[in-house]
C-alpha cells in the first residue's frame, strides 16, 4: 500500500509545487479513501488497489495543482492540512 501512495504522493508534488511531501501524502491518502468508501457505499464491487490508484492519478492530474487552495475553502480538509511547521520539499 505504501508504494502505491508514494508514487502517488510524487506525482502530486510534481504538480503542485506549494505542498509538501507530508501535505501530498496526507491528500492522496484522503483521495484515496474518498474514492474507496464513496464506491464502497455505492454498492459496487471492490476493483482492487489499481483501479483505486488510477482514479486518484487521474484526480491528482486534473485537480493537483489546485489542491491546496480547495483545502483552504473547506474548513474540514483545511484543519487536516494546515501545519504551518510542515516544511517544502
Amino acid at each position: 500500500m505504501n508504494d502505491y501512495y508514494e508514487r502517488l504522493a510524487s506525482l502530486l508534488l510534481e504538480k503542485n509545487s506549494n505542498l509538501s511531501y507530508g501535505r501530498a501524502r496526507t491528500w492522496v491518502e484522503l483521495l484515496w479513501e474518498d474514492f474507496e468508501t464513496t464506491y464502497a457505499k455505492a454498492g459496487s464491487a471492490y476493483q482492487g488497489k489499481a483501479v483505486a490508484e488510477k482514479v486518484v492519478r487521474t484526480w491528482i492530474i486534473q485537480y493537483g495543482d489546485k489542491l491546496h487552495e480547495f483545502a483552504a475553502l473547506n474548513p474540514k480538509y483545511a484543519q487536516m492540512l494546515s501545519d504551518e511547521k510542515d516544511i517544502l520539499h
